[in-house]
């Protein structure tokens, strides 16, 4: 659970996301694992999440977007209510705005009333509340079933509900813990990758294709701060010192396994692609337990099934996403026989749910209830493995983090190497300063400024990997820090730092809508028959999370009168005798092909690409159709397509006047 700092210098979260996923997932989460009391699982709550929460004490003087939505609309000024607007239009379209035809008309309006930003501003908030409150908030089930014509009144008691509610996360976590069920972990203080603090060599050691920045400095000492903070502010929080942490991003390297086990941390938790590069040279390696490394437990995940929860099981039915899991399970037990292994699902804890009917709830309940009903496999706390003495020891551990096994997300691009510059910069500014020309107070808040910077979110905006509408917003917040470091040695901020780091926040469009009909001929490669086709670039969608690109990259879509054509393409060879599975809720069942080579299928061809023709009459609905493609190696799903979601296709409806969305 991580939300990074949103505080400006004068101490206000700037953004929504902490209130917004609190309402939404922060409860919930461990809510639902608690109506089963057999069941065990670890939560990692990070240092910037846990202060943010506690802001909330103060909402209105702490929240930027609060104190805009507590107010009459009437007393916003412009630059004010254009914000508000852009941001409650930021939640998930197909799952919290298009429930609600009157939220949907409101979110393709462009000039609002008072009375209509009261209505959007109190159906955003309804739309992010989670099923908790939902299903014990008589408030919120009040205002959800009125849908419309909310009045100020509404809004003030809708903001004191979320508000006590807000209040009771922290505790709820803090008594499941001292009943066993929970474990509860930790990351360093400001989410900092912090084998770039130590040591920007990491770069090229994780990938020799990578840049490093220029005129780098080693900030050991504040990673040191960033572990000591952190565990000093779990104690205080929680009541006792940490266990185990999850390094920010899984990011891990020698140095900070040093420094975790300076400040008597038992195990840490990493992606299998470090487990692998740090073995490669080996025959085998086994995935399935704890490994230790100079008496420090690593765990590694299991990368295909973690990464299943997060980005694929939302497109299943909830009892088809479970089956599938519960029987991934199964089969990793029936081949490791009778020796008792250790299988370790981690993932972010906040982010896919939206994406998920109902917030997930519905998929957790049946997948907790499989799990409490298993006799394949029992579930345990991380603490509990921590004290196991049957570990395998590792005797190198490869720099890298849980993306690609290699820091490029944070690093490597100009823009992202750009802002790594500016610490620098800033650092040997404060360095030059005679140390007894700062006063305790000053050298604490610029330390805090330095630690903030350092966080891996704002890395992670910069550069073409990642988009968001709120960019500017997140490279001004940076920048902001570093600023205000040079206000506080009473220097002039350099020009440059003044300026953006974000060259261009327009993104290139990753999916363009069909022009034209098509009727190409699918056992022929033929680059003019698809002119006029729709188009998904995969390789264009990044969101708030990450995962392992799949083997296809490109999706081009159309119809005729009879056919929908789908033309799949990228690395083919790698997914040869794989299943290409087709999934709509207007089919009867899903459609399964093998991925054969000119195999001879009147539906689909494969050669060079995928080209495949369904007859319309396989549907039942005349008019827009969703699909959604999903490729599988025995039985374990590798990719699932589009990325964003499900392709619509309208074959009632003209596209010629749309050509980019």
């Amino acid at each position: 659970m991580h939300q990074p700092d949103y505080r400006d210098k004068d101490g206000v979260m700037r953004m929504p996301w902490v209130f917004l996923h609190a309402i939404k997932d922060y409860y919930d989460m461990p809510w639902m694992l608690s109506q089963f009391p057999s069941l065990k699982a670890s939560f990692n709550i990070t240092p910037p999440l846990i202060e943010q929460l506690n802001l909330y004490k103060e909402p209105l003087q702490n929240d930027y977007f609060l104190q805009l939505w507590y107010l009459d609309p009437s007393k916003l000024a412009l630059d004010d209510r254009e914000w508000l607007i852009k941001t409650c239009k930021s939640a998930n379209y197909e799952k919290m705005v298009k429930p609600n035809p009157y939220y949907v008309e409101l979110y393709h309006k462009e000039k609002f009333t008072d009375k209509e930003i009261i209505d959007i501003e109190v159906l955003f908030i309804l739309a992010w509340c989670g099923e908790y409150l939902r299903l014990h908030n008589p408030l919120v089930q009040k205002l959800l079933a009125q849908k419309k014509d909310y009045t100020l009144n509404d809004k003030k008691s809708l903001f004191k509900v979320t508000i006590e509610f807000v209040a009771l996360i922290l505790p709820f976590y803090k008594s499941l813990l001292e009943e066993g069920q929970i474990a509860l972990s930790t990351t360093p203080y400001n989410h900092p990758i912090l084998p770039l603090l130590i040591d920007m060599n990491n770069i090229t050691k994780a990938n020799p294709q990578s840049s490093k920045p220029e005129n780098t400095l080693s900030l050991y000492d504040d990673a040191l701060q960033q572990v000591s903070r952190a565990k000093n502010l779990y104690k205080e929080t929680f009541g006792r010192d940490p266990i185990g942490f999850w390094p920010a991003e899984g990011a891990v390297d020698e140095a900070s396994v040093a420094i975790y086990k300076k400040f008597g941390i038992q195990w840490i938790a990493t992606d299998e692609a470090i487990l692998f590069n740090s073995i490669k040279s080996q025959d085998h390696f086994d995935l399935y337990q704890p490994y230790q490394r100079d008496g420090l437990k690593i765990y590694f995940r299991d990368h295909g099934l973690s990464d299943l929860f997060g980005f694929d099981y939302r497109f299943k039915e909830a009892h088809l996403a479970v089956e599938h899991f519960m029987h991934s399970l199964k089969e990793i037990a029936s081949k490791k026989g009778n020796t008792k292994k250790s299988l370790f699902v981690i993932l972010d804890g906040e982010n896919a749910w939206e994406y998920y009917d109902r917030n997930a709830y519905t998929f957790f309940m049946k997948l907790y209830q499989e799990l409490s009903d298993s006799s394949c496999c029992d579930t345990i706390i991380l603490d509990t493995i921590a004290s196991r003495e049957d570990v395998t020891k590792l005797d190198h551990l490869a720099s890298g983090s849980w993306i690609y096994g290699d820091f490029t997300t944070w690093s490597g691009h100009p823009e992202k190497n750009r802002a790594w510059e500016l610490i620098f910069d800033t650092k040997r500014v404060y360095l030059s300063i005679e140390e007894e020309q700062l006063d305790a107070k000053t050298k604490k808040e610029i330390e805090f400024h330095f630690l903030a910077a350092e966080c891996s979110d704002w890395f992670w905006w910069y550069g073409d990997g990642h988009t968001t509408s709120f960019a500017i917003e997140f490279d001004a917040l940076f920048r902001d820090h570093l600023i205000s470091i040079y206000k506080l040695l009473k220097v002039t901020p350099p020009p440059h730092l003044l300026l953006p780091i974000i060259e261009d926040e327009d993104a290139v469009p990753f999916l363009r809508l069909p022009t034209a009909l098509i009727s190409p001929d699918i056992r022929k490669e033929n680059f003019f028959d698809w002119v006029g086709a729709g188009v998904v670039e995969e390789q264009l969608i990044f969101s708030t999370m990450d995962k392992v690109r799949g083997p296809l990259e490109k999706i081009l879509f159309g119809f005729d009168r009879e056919y929908i054509y789908i033309h799949l393409q990228g690395n083919i060879k790698e997914i040869e005798g794989d299943q290409l599975i087709i999934s709509s809720a207007s089919l009867q069942q899903e459609l399964l092909f093998w991925l054969i080579p000119e195999e001879n299928n009147s539906s689909i061809f494969i050669n060079k690409n995928i080209q495949i023709a369904l007859p319309q009459k396989l549907f039942s609905s005349k008019g827009e159709i969703n699909l959604s493609f999903e490729i599988k190696k025995e039985n374990k799903i590798i990719q699932t397509l589009p990325g964003y979601g499900l392709l619509e296709i309208d074959i009632a409806k003209e596209y010629k006047y749309n050509w980019f969305i």
